[in-house]
């Protein structure tokens, strides 16, 4: 699926010129005069990056921006405005803002900013596209292997874990092979590193001081 750039800007002259640099790079392009046309045009499953202006009436760039955290999270943003701030950069930057250019922005850095937006969208969209394919085989577990596979990643031996759930070792050892074999786990080393991955090792117990 081709890249969309997705410019938001109450700027029409801007963004026209912008789009047209875009589409003649190969890009499709749709341009929104608010926050509010892009939040109702939006579609998150397509891959792309926005193209934001600071200040805008309604909701500004930096408002829109944490509307996007939590509506489309791996879309990155590139913030473009003639009224740059350190104050703003530095606000931006910190909630994940990809790049922060001040109109007007050569054509060159442009597509070089959009170029690296997109090269971290498909990393992320690896990584998010893994972690869920990871969540979903460890929900195929059953009640009972899902506590056999929380007690084992916790560093739990056999005879631990069926104490713990009143079985025998031989059963904690049958259901050990199952949740490797619908893990696709290899080796115990690579279960616990599902399970980390995944966010679900327990901290170790802080020592008193």
């Amino acid at each position: 699926m081709a890249a969309v750039i997705h410019i938001v800007d109450d700027d029409k002259s801007f963004r026209t010129s912008i789009g047209r640099l875009l589409e003649a790079s190969g890009f499709t392009v749709f341009g929104y005069s608010s926050a509010s046309e892009l939040l109702a045009g939006l579609r998150v499953d397509e891959p792309g990056c926005i193209l934001l202006d600071l200040r805008m009436p309604g909701l500004n760039g930096l408002e829109l921006q944490k509307r996007l955290i939590e509506t489309a999270p791996l879309l990155p943003i590139i913030f473009l405005t003639g009224f740059g701030d350190v104050a703003s950069t530095v606000h931006a930057m910190k909630a994940g803002a990809n790049d922060f250019l001040e109109k007007p922005v050569s054509g060159r850095d442009l597509l070089a900013a959009v170029s690296r937006a997109l090269r971290g969208y498909e990393a992320q969209r690896a990584e998010h596209d893994r972690l869920a394919a990871l969540r979903a085989l460890v929900a195929s577990l059953t009640p009972r292997e899902s506590r056999v596979f929380e007690l084992m990643v916790s560093g739990q031996r056999n005879k631990q874990i069926a104490y713990e759930i009143g079985v025998t070792e031989r059963t904690v050892k049958a259901h050990r092979k199952s949740i490797m074999e619908k893990l696709d786990a290899h080796s115990f080393a690579e279960t616990v590193s599902i399970a980390e991955r995944l966010g679900l090792l327990k901290a170790p117990d802080q020592p008193p001081e």
